[in-house]
């Protein structure tokens, strides 16, 4: 039996901390992913290097019930979690195991949305400060790993985006929580088009709540794990005072600043169509640059994660993610997951031939199908 089996068999319970420390101890490198307490820190280390970090059902079975511990201990002040590697915090979610389970009809299909999403909502609702260290590539679930936490710190080397459009998903793991409340239109704008920010720009979005330099990490984690209580106000001082030592690219204007107002009056049309329609009109070398990329992104994809986000504006997050778990049962129903992830992550020709093609094939009844209750098989959180 591996490391990653026995972590997997070990489900909550007392024996859940000293597993985990046992673990940690022998620190082996080939465990997904590691579970460590340091002083008063848990620390879930993501530890899939070569596959930068994307998280797959069997971690996610391991992190949950290890923040359900920590959260209960008295000796547990917060919750760390950060990723190996140098290059990605988490790149998302497994896609290639889901791809394959859905076409054959499998569970895991299911087991996973239901499972992750409920991991998210974990974050969301942890009563623990919970600090996402998002140094490099986080992406799609590494979004749900990291953005419903209380803190997230991003550094020169964030590369953020939800990128979902381009395979036939849509911006899940409680996109429709979290994008539609970023400042003016950036979330639908971020969601549509799967645009990349990197490093100070995820602060200045208000995905990240600090910046701090990548090289600072180790000093600021040891900080964290000396800390003597639970007090969010001290995690927010000791964040604070790396964040304002912190000076690079302190002097660059946020990247859509001179876009701002385009994307607020562009990407605020009730449908699809009427974004399209804008964008034409306007004609300027920005729109025009957004119009050739929707045009790229799964029509059915782009009606979908229009709604999630403006219905998930007004709803909480656990409603969100209920909404989003009936849209990843429609999505593995349907034909486009299965060619974006082919066109993008298999074949890599680029070339996805999406079904419908036009978005006006994307009809209001399909787009409501989507959005059914599931009934005894809807999440539950």
């Amino acid at each position: 039996m591996t490391t990653t089996d026995r972590a997997g068999c070990r489900h909550g319970g007392p024996g859940a901390e000293a597993a985990a420390q046992k673990i940690s101890k022998q620190t082996d490198s080939t465990a997904e992913v590691l579970l460590e307490k340091k002083g008063g820190a848990g620390i879930i280390t993501l530890n899939r290097p070569k596959a930068l970090n994307a998280v797959n059902l069997s971690m996610i079975r391991q992190i949950y019930p290890q923040i359900k511990t920590w959260e209960k201990d008295p000796e547990t002040f917060l919750i760390i979690i950060k990723g190996t590697g140098g290059k990605a915090f988490c790149a998302g979610g497994d896609i290639r195991a889901i791809t394959d389970a859905g076409k054959v009809g499998n569970k895991l299909a299911q087991d996973f949305f239901k499972e992750e999403y409920t991991l998210n909502n974990a974050i969301g609702t942890c009563k623990k400060p919970y600090v996402a260290l998002i140094d490099g590539i986080t992406m799609g679930g590494g979004v749900g790993l990291s953005v419903h936490g209380h803190f997230r710190v991003a550094t020169e080397k964030t590369v953020f985006a939800m990128p979902e459009t381009a395979i036939g998903l849509f911006p899940d793991v409680g996109g429709g929580y979290f994008l539609p409340r970023l400042s003016g239109k950036i979330g639908y704008y971020l969601a549509l088009t799967g645009f990349r920010l990197k490093g100070r720009d995820v602060l200045k979005a208000g995905i990240a709540t600090h910046f701090v330099e990548s090289e600072k990490l180790p000093a600021l984690e040891k900080d964290l794990i000396a800390l003597k209580s639970s007090s969010t106000e001290k995690i927010a001082d000791l964040l604070n005072n790396y964040h304002m030592k912190s000076k690079a690219d302190q002097e660059k204007d946020f990247v859509l600043d001179e876009h701002m107002e385009k994307i607020n009056s562009l990407f605020s049309g009730n449908s699809m169509e009427e974004i399209v329609k804008n964008l034409k009109q306007d004609g300027s070398p920005f729109a025009i640059k957004q119009l050739e990329t929707i045009n790229k992104m799964s029509p059915t994809s782009l009606k979908l994660t229009l709604r999630q986000l403006r219905e998930g504006a007004s709803m909480s997050l656990q409603d969100v993610l209920m909404m989003e778990y009936r849209l990843s049962q429609a999505c593995m129903r349907g034909p486009d997951f299965y060619e974006g992830v082919r066109a993008v992550l298999i074949d890599r020709d680029q070339s996805p031939r999406w079904k419908p093609a036009a978005l006006e094939e994307v009809s209001d009844e399909f787009v409501d199908d989507c959005f059914k209750p599931l009934g005894s098989n809807d999440l539950k959180l």
